[in-house]
């Protein structure tokens, strides 16, 4: 199949979207609904109040030993779309807050509904080791959840390392230095390193978001001996290690894209605070009336897939384009994948740069 968009018929099907705690919920959906329509009909079977929806997101998990995410949906994104296209049952969509700063944990716990599914979250994260818990603080969590306070079991959680972090598949950095085996974590406006140093010694440090003066996520795809092909991911962010001192730090990962989200995503939090704005509004309402849903079987674009590459071309082909028209953003309204430049750059707008008093 060529990087021809794909032509799918506007037809009312099920999908089946699911929580955390492993629960199970069906919403009736089109073909041709974007992320924002199944996030509120998710809303809407939950109970989930309107004003809470856009503390939610939609994410596309690989169910693996502990269920690898793959991406967060974006808004042009058509998940029905998505997620039958990989032809593959260890996919689905999963409901998981979108937020990083566990301030606005407040708001969602204020609700049944929101303190359920935060509740849930919560539990499943300790579970997969995900928050780090020592003896004494797992005790104290079991008598919480064995008394139902499901409010003071968030609030003791929120205390604990890497409460609200996402945390990604082992996979190979060149920090230090070149070939480093690493486990990054996404939270708190920064990408932890757990790093294992050629010495085999484990060495645990961060990098902080409002220091990194821009990212780019690239791919390449190589063709080895065994004619099997392999598309080799790679997110590198220029970091500001000291004063006048930047440096590019490059992970090597399937997960890149996610990471590359995560960023973008804590950037516009952090833009969307300093300007005094509230996460509600975060999420763009669309105007009434500006989506006509016709009964009509009508076409819809669903975001090209990536080809196979031929053999017998070049060695190494650039996946750029087409990858990223898939899953990043700045995506023009069209989807072509002829309208993106070469690879994925984010410049970014919460860069600090660091007075003598940070060092």
């Amino acid at each position: 199949m060529g990087a021809e968009t794909q032509q799918i018929p506007t037809e009312d099907v099920q999908l089946e979207i699911h929580l955390s705690n492993g629960q199970k919920v069906k919403v009736n959906i089109l073909t041709s609904d974007q992320t924002e329509d199944v996030l509120e009909a998710v809303a809407t079977k939950l109970d989930l109040p309107d004003d809470l929806v856009g503390y939610f997101s939609l994410f596309l998990i690989q169910e693996g030993v502990e269920g690898s995410f793959v991406r967060k949906l974006q808004e042009f994104e058509l998940p029905y779309v998505s997620v039958t296209s990989l032809r593959n049952p260890d996919y689905h969509i999963v409901l998981r807050k979108s937020y990083w700063d566990s301030a606005y944990d407040r708001d969602v716990m204020e609700n049944r509904v929101g303190l359920n599914l935060l509740y849930a979250q919560t539990v499943s994260d300790i579970e997969r080791g995900w928050i780090l818990v020592n003896k004494d603080q797992h005790r104290q969590l079991k008598s919480l959840q064995e008394k139902g306070s499901k409010k003071e079991f968030i609030r003791l959680a929120q205390t604990l390392k890497y409460f609200g972090y996402i945390k990604f598949d082992p996979c190979v950095t060149d920090f230090p230095e070149k070939g480093c085996h690493v486990i990054v974590s996404a939270g708190n406006n920064e990408l932890n390193f757990h790093v294992k140093l050629p010495n085999n010694q484990m060495k645990e440090g961060s990098f902080k978001v409002t220091r990194m003066r821009c990212w780019r996520v690239t791919s390449s795809v190589s063709v080895s001996s065994s004619v099997k092909c392999e598309v080799k991911l790679e997110l590198a962010f220029e970091y500001l290690m000291s004063k006048d001192r930047l440096q590019w730090v490059t992970i090597t990962s399937p997960q890149a894209i996610m990471m590359s989200i995560c960023l973008q995503s804590m950037v516009d939090e952090l833009m969307v605070k300093k300007s005094g704005g509230s996460i509600k509004k975060m999420q763009k309402k669309r105007l009434n009336g500006s989506i006509h849903r016709s009964d009509s079987q009508q076409a819809v674009k669903s975001p090209p897939l990536l080809d196979s590459p031929d053999p017998s071309k070049e060695q190494v082909v650039k996946l750029s384009t087409k990858l990223s028209s898939v899953s990043l953003r700045g995506i023009s309204a069209s989807n072509s994948a002829n309208d993106l430049s070469g690879n994925e750059f984010h410049g970014n707008y919460a860069f600090e740069g660091i007075g003598d008093d940070d060092l």
